[in-house]
């Protein structure tokens, strides 16, 4: 397993993350067993970082991941999430502290080495929004409180809203971490986007965040499942999924990622999904990719993916091509 550093925290992290949410399922509705293995394949596979939220299951993903942590006992590097929602508007340090201790109560431990921000930054619009100006001058305060009592190590974003307030936020280097969008369907993070792009363009956001020293962690690695190139979902998976900054629904995304099946055919990954990872891994100002899962055969594809290395350079020298085509509809 390769390791990179996250960004001016100098902590080393697994190129490959387990996510715990609730997209793949297995740490919400999981057998007790089939979560154990999977957590202790992540381990024997050199994977160290490992990534939960209080809103996966409410409450259910750090409720087993902690129990799995307790029997096995390992030296991980830990990140949950926090929301501040409308009614937390008027004590907003009380509300992160809140969730922090119940997230902690959760995991069974007395600290977390990355407290993650959950909402959407944006003036508006729906799921969770919370205004640029409110992250930088009440939720930032927050969290350097809880560091300072020793509750986490550092603190993040997920980088999901308006464009221009992500880079706002990033601009102010106020946070060590940014959780962001980046997948075949999505590189706008770090790559330039031909016109009419089905996609948010968040304009470099990953390259930005990198640059102010930030620790970059790619999330939607596969677009849900989309990626895959398959609409079928698995029983303990999400049965419907939204797509997050690509195409207007799961469907649509399904049929894009056709669009990649050239890099299959020529021989640059065995499949669709092993592409889209290997396309990852292959930026540099990425720090660490997550994977979500609902199968250990899920996984093993992953860990493989990853193990084989970036996609070879004709293979990335298509990309704009094959952007070009999406474009063009």
């Amino acid at each position: 397993m390769q390791y990179r550093t996250l960004g001016r925290t100098g902590a080393k992290l697994s190129l490959l993350g387990f996510g715990c949410g609730a997209v793949g399922g297995i740490m919400v509705r999981g057998a007790p067993a089939d979560q154990e293995r999977a957590v202790a394949r992540a381990l024997d596979a050199g994977i160290n970082y490992f990534d939960t939220a209080a809103a996966y299951g409410n409450g259910a993903s750090e409720t087993n991941l902690g129990r799995v942590l307790r029997a096995l006992n390992p030296e991980i590097f830990l990140s949950t999430k926090f929301t501040i929602r409308p009614e937390d508007h008027g004590d907003i340090v009380g509300a992160v502290a809140r969730s922090l201790e119940a997230s902690l109560a959760r995991l069974g431990r007395d600290h977390v080495d990355l407290l993650q921000l959950h909402n959407r930054i944006a003036r508006g619009g729906a799921d969770r929004p919370l205004d640029s100006a409110v992250v930088l001058e009440q939720v930032v305060p927050a969290l350097q409180r809880l560091r300072e009592q020793g509750k986490l190590r550092f603190f993040g974003i997920t980088a999901l809203g308006d464009t221009a307030a992500l880079h706002k936020v990033i601009g102010s280097r106020a946070f060590d971490t940014a959780q962001i969008v980046y997948n075949l369907l999505n590189p706008s993070a770090a790559a330039a986007l031909p016109a009419n792009f089905p996609a948010q363009d968040f304009a470099g956001l990953m390259t930005h965040a990198a640059a102010a020293g930030m620790g970059t962690i790619g999330i939607r690695a596969l677009a849900g499942g989309a990626l895959s190139g398959s609409e079928a979902r698995h029983p303990i998976g999400m049965a419907s999924v939204a797509p997050i900054a690509s195409g207007a629904d799961y469907r649509s995304d399904v049929e894009r990622a056709q669009r990649f099946a050239p890099l299959v055919a020529a021989g640059h990954a065995a499949s669709l999904a092993e592409a889209a990872l290997r396309f990852i891994i292959a930026e540099p100002s990425l720090t660490t990719m997550l994977i979500g899962l609902s199968t250990l055969e899920q996984f093993e594809a992953a860990i493989s993916a990853v193990e084989k290395g970036p996609l070879p350079r004709p293979a990335l020298d298509r990309m704009p091509e094959l952007w070009r085509h999406m474009a063009q509809g």
